[in-house]
Order: structure tokens, then sequence, then C-alpha cells
């Protein structure tokens, strides 16, 4: 068995310090990388992509909305052409980087508000597999477990990744717990760790209030910003690793 480990990175942004990069992105296999719209800037896009190029860790572009007072956690009404191009902006800002260091993209996953709206919502899962599509079609396209978007990707051509999280509590219907509530996140390792193996090898996850529902897991992501985000990747890496699963970009 093997499974791709991710952690949404590159969100530090000017003065203002987010996340344990440098240390995580030796961690894990994959990075999605913030491009600017909801945090992240030039200088951080650069510093990150030269960090992945170092260790062999998989690239992804991570938009989302225009938004850094809300860190790109609060849905705004945008038309699907917006959302298409906006999209469009953001991968292109990243690609600029990794032309410098010689690296490719291998994925795009959608940011906060943008990402969470397109599990019920085809319409602007269709404008986001747009945007991507138009772009590089060889793009793979990440999304929560069980989505919209994942089968948008699919129904255009393209590779679609499903994504769990091994840091976020879940309700009946698939859903990430809202952030607002007090027990969206998951503080413990040994919790997180249980989840994890218990999505790959009984292909179950636990919601909140203990119901057991299919899913399916193709990459684990770890939230880059939460205080805890080192400890959960050391963890589940070596948890992982004694059970004989390997970790290697999707």
């Amino acid at each position: 068995m093997k499974i791709d480990l991710n952690a949404d990175l590159g969100e530090s942004f000017g003065n203002y310090t987010i996340g344990s990069d440098s240390e995580i992105i030796p961690l894990i296999t994959s990075a999605n990388i913030a491009c600017g719209m909801h945090s992240g800037d030039f200088m951080v896009m650069e510093e990150t992509v030269k960090l992945c190029k170092e260790h062999g860790t998989g690239i992804g572009a991570h938009p989302g909305y225009p938004d850094l007072m809300g860190f790109g956690r609060r849905k705004l009404d945008m038309s699907p052409r917006e959302v298409e191009l906006l999209v469009t902006y953001q991968i292109g800002a990243l690609q600029a980087f990794c032309d410098r260091h010689d690296v490719r993209i291998n994925h795009v996953k959608p940011h906060g508000a943008l990402y969470n709206a397109t599990f019920n919502d085809r319409e602007l899962a269709d404008a986001i597999v747009s945007g991507i599509y138009r772009v590089n079609p060889a793009l793979k396209v990440m999304g929560i477990a069980g989505g919209h978007l994942v089968a948008a990707a699919k129904a255009k051509g393209m590779t679609g990744i499903h994504e769990v999280f091994a840091d976020r509590n879940y309700e009946q219907d698939g859903t990430l717990v809202s952030r607002r509530d007090s027990d969206a996140l998951i503080h413990d390792p040994k919790i997180a760790v249980e989840n994890i193996l218990r999505m790959l090898v009984d292909q179950q996850l636990k919601t909140k209030d203990g119901t057991l529902i299919p899913i399916q897991a193709d990459s684990i992501c770890v939230h880059g910003d939460g205080k805890e985000a080192l400890d959960f990747v050391k963890s589940i890496r070596h948890e992982l690793q004694q059970q004989g699963i390997s970790l290697e970009t999707i």
C-alpha cells in the first residue's frame, strides 16, 4: 500500500511567519503552495519552491479566494467565470517560480472556502477544473474525498485525487466540521493516526458522532498553519512506515 502525505504550505506573508515549512517539507511527499491571494507572496513562493526542489517534494498550486483578512476561509460571491480566471491567475504565478527552478507543478488543490464549497457545488467545481484544464490538462486535481471537485476532474478526463484530513473532524455527510465549531480540529496526534489508518486500511471514516462511513483516501493532508502540524506529520509518517505503507507523491 502507498499513500501521498501533503501539507498546505507557503502561507507566510511579508513579516508574518506561518507554519514550520522548512521542517515539514522534508517529511512530506507533496506541498500545496499558497499563490498570493489568501496568503503567501512572491518571496515566500520562491523559497517554498526552492525547498520542495531540494527535498524532492511534489509541488501543488493552492489557489484561494482573494481574502487575506479571512485567510481565504470566507466564501466570496464570485461568478463561475471569475472563479475560473482566479484559479488560472494563481496557477500562472506559481508556474513562473517553478520555471525559475526547473521543476513542474504536479497538482492543484483549492484552499479553504473555495475548496470546501466544491463538495456540494458542481458548478463551482466545474469552473475550477476548467481553469486548471485550460492552463494544463495534465495537472492533477485534489479535492475532498467524495466531493464534486474530483468528479468534475474525472469528467474532464483529468486525474482526480481524493483527499482526507488528519487534523479535522467530519460530519456524517463527509464534509468537514465548520471551523466555527469547537470540535472542528483534532489536536491529538494519536487520534489523528488512528483515524488515518482506519481510512487507509478499512476505507472507513469515523465522523464526529462516531458513525462510520465509506471513504477513498489517495492523499492525507495536514494543515501547515496548525500549531501541531509538525508533530502530526512526524507521527503519521512514523506510523505509516511502521505499518509498511510507503509514502509517495501521487
